[in-house]
């Protein structure tokens, strides 16, 4: 586990634009169940998020077709959150960062890991823009 204080502005880098933190398995239950399209990015420490994955997250919003529930689990802190939402990214391993889009509790498209780590973050927000414009 991560020190709070070392996680918290890494979280706030979602929270502070809408995402909802998830900390228990019966909250990732929830969100995903939702109706409409949920997007769950998995944040963590490392280097890809900070550059790549929550900067493309962030700019993915900037379109005319988005997510009706966005959510964040933090690996590595909330470990029951983030292994609950791991399980609704099955057949895809464990990654993180990762970010998957569900719509009406189904998984429809998946970023793993190796599609965040070396890869632009306008990328990855024009990655999840054609996924929002397909399943949004």
């Amino acid at each position: 586990m991560y020190p709070a204080d070392l996680v918290k502005p890494m979280r706030e880098d979602l929270t502070n634009i809408g995402f909802e933190e998830l900390h228990t398995g019966e909250e990732v239950e929830k969100a995903i169940a939702k109706e409409g399209t949920t997007l769950v990015v998995v944040n963590s420490v490392c280097g890809c998020a900070a550059a790549n994955a929550r900067p493309g997250a962030k700019a993915s919003l900037d379109n005319a077709k988005k997510p009706d529930n966005l959510v964040t689990v933090f690996a590595g802190v909330d470990k029951e959150a983030t292994d609950k939402a791991r399980g609704f990214m099955i057949p895809f391993p464990p990654s993180s960062p990762s970010m998957a889009l569900f719509r009406n509790g189904e998984l429809v498209h998946m970023l793993e890991r190796h599609h965040i780590e070396g890869r632009p973050a306008d990328m990855i927000a024009d990655n999840l823009k054609d996924a929002y414009n397909e399943y949004c």
